[in-house]
């Protein structure tokens, strides 16, 4: 047992694995839940996802060992003042956000003294969402990103890595600028040009898009099941990462424009060369053990949540 009581503020897709994944490998005595939504909070609680609920995420918090919090990044300035008082000395805060440099920003000025914020990002996910979206497996054989700052205690980020592991994730230890900029390219402009191409079907004329979703190819259903991440959190990643965003959705833009042309000008070689060179990459990917060649990305799609 790792931590005596551990308090999750928030309790969707991320909070309820790691509830679920921390009991089944018995790193906690109590777990404590906390959400704004009463319905949300009877559904945790019918799950057996904690052992107390509470819509009172500073209630939740007191006596905590290990505080995470689940929520949208844009909600990290609005719990922290809630939370803040009530957590006690020697704590380790950590998130599971996807934007590290605002987490930073937002929490470290309301951080009591004696709290060790560590934020984290655990790169596993699904489309779906809630508590009932969660299972014990998730993390494995998955990363999780810890972003400290300098002047953290080294013994925090030595427990908070040790949790992830036992989890079942690898832990990567980066500064928070460096993993926003990664992020960028590897999850969140993915995430709005799969936004955009589904918005542009949506965009079509009905006879048109009701073809579309009838004779939907696999490239077109990836794109949707991405399409289908929840809109707060994606909207909120998008605020906060604004700059690396841009960055990388520039760089984006002018090798669609190359792509662009060599389409127009029937440019055969220039494609081949492009795809030639994307395939590999997929093929890197593979190797690294964060894919399969499996259909359906390898994956054990879990029930949609009632």
């Amino acid at each position: 047992m790792m931590f005596k009581k551990i308090a999750l503020i928030g309790i969707g897709l991320i909070g309820s694995s790691i509830a679920l994944a921390a009991r089944q490998q018995g790193l906690v005595k109590h777990i404590a839940v906390s959400t704004r939504k009463a319905a949300t909070l009877a559904e945790a609680e019918s799950l057996r996802l904690g052992d107390s609920y509470t819509l009172s995420a500073a209630e939740a918090v007191q006596d905590a060992d290990l505080v995470i919090l689940c929520t949208p990044v844009g909600a990290y300035g609005a719990v922290m003042a809630e939370i803040a008082p009530a957590l006690k000395p020697g704590a380790i805060l950590t998130d599971v956000g996807s934007v590290k440099q605002y987490a930073l920003d937002v929490i470290q000025p309301l951080l009591p003294e004696g709290v060790h914020f560590v934020p984290g990002h655990p790169l596993a996910g699904t489309e779906y969402s809630g508590p009932s979206s969660g299972f014990a497996a998730l993390f494995k054989g998955r990363w999780c990103i810890l972003t400290p700052d300098a002047n953290v205690d080294a013994a925090a980020v030595k427990a908070l890595t040790g949790f992830w592991q036992a989890l079942g994730s690898s832990v990567e230890v980066m500064d928070a600028p460096h993993h926003d900029l990664v992020l960028a390219i590897t999850s969140h402009v993915p995430h709005l040009i799969a936004y955009n191409i589904v918005g542009t079907v949506d965009d079509l004329a009905n006879d048109t898009k009701s073809e579309v979703i009838k004779y939907s190819a696999s490239g077109f259903r990836d794109f949707t099941r991405i399409a289908a991440s929840d809109p707060i959190m994606w909207r909120d990643v998008f605020l906060t990462n604004r700059d690396a965003v841009l960055e990388m959705l520039g760089r984006f833009l002018v090798d669609l424009d190359v792509l662009h042309a060599a389409v127009r000008d029937g440019d055969g070689p220039a494609l081949e060369a492009l795809f030639t060179r994307t395939r590999a990459i997929r093929r890197s990917i593979i190797d690294a053990g964060q894919e399969t060649a499996a259909a359906d990305f390898g994956r054990v799609t879990p029930p949609e949540s009632d």
